[in-house]
């Protein structure tokens, strides 16, 4: 009898233990897995945190790049130089544009996205000052599908204008003639349309070389930041911006550079915070 009760005893015993090692496995694994939780979403929000903070910077270098100082003291030169004429009106008009480019750089810069229409509207504006500037040697054309609905989509901003700025500087300025740049923009479907910025200059391939013996250029800067904000964009899920550039002369007779980007948001409106 005293054995029997000895071995319910030890078998109590034998059954705490396993409980015990049990509990305590439990609340290992549970310590474990909580603290590998935690490390994997402190280190989401880490790179979270560093991939906005590289946004912010690098919409701080597309808006330098938009505000070119050699545009700035050209556009000024050139009011000053109506001014000298005597051309009061068309220094004003110069000057009413160049101020109103100027608030929608600011303006622009702080949001997340603008509509087709502001950017539009910029793209206008910066080209009817381009074109007083150059006079007789630049035209440009604006064209827009009619079934594109310029004010319910979108686009990040300061990214065109760079790239049509780039156009005028590195490829018409260096032709021999009067220059033209054509920007279209042409819908896809409900939520993403293509912008396609076309230049008769000099072309791509023969810009490189002109640029080669010398430092990085303002063209060259202003597209590497392009470029590594589109990856970050999309790495973020907002947008998906496919970009191509290409020499006319590579596929066609024609001579000049051809941009092509197509838009494609990735969040609806609700999920922007303004």
């Amino acid at each position: 009898m005293l054995e029997t009760g000895l071995n319910i005893n030890n078998v109590v015993v034998i059954l705490s233990v396993i409980a015990l090692l049990i509990v305590l496995c439990a609340v290992f694994l549970f310590t474990t897995f909580n603290n590998r939780k935690n490390k994997l979403i402190q280190e989401q929000l880490e790179t979270k945190l560093n991939n906005q903070k590289r946004q912010h910077e690098l919409e701080l270098n597309a808006l330098r790049a938009q505000m070119n100082p050699h545009f700035v003291h050209n556009s000024l030169n050139a009011i000053q130089y109506y001014i000298q004429l005597n051309e009061v009106e068309k220094s004003e008009d110069y000057l009413s544009k160049f101020s109103k480019l100027m608030r929608q750089f600011f303006e622009y810069s702080r949001k997340e996205r603008i509509s087709v229409a502001h950017e539009i509207s910029l793209l206008k504006n910066y080209l009817d000052i381009e074109k007083l500037r150059f006079e007789d040697d630049f035209d440009f054309q604006l064209n827009i599908d009619k079934a594109l609905d310029t004010q319910d989509l979108f686009l990040p901003p300061m990214i065109l204008q760079p790239i049509v700025e780039n156009a005028i500087n590195h490829g018409i300025f260096h032709k021999k003639g009067k220059g033209e740049v054509s920007i279209d923009f042409v819908s896809i479907n409900d939520y993403s349309f293509k912008v396609e910025i076309t230049d008769d200059g000099i072309g791509i391939n023969k810009s490189k070389l002109m640029n080669a013996k010398k430092k990085q250029t303002h063209t060259e800067h202003s597209s590497f930041v392009l470029e590594e904000r589109l990856t970050l964009l999309k790495d973020s899920k907002h947008w998906d911006v496919a970009f191509t550039i290409q020499d006319r002369a590579d596929t066609s007779d024609k001579t000049g550079t051809k941009v092509t980007l197509i838009f494609k948001e990735g969040l609806n409106e609700d999920d922007y915070d303004h």
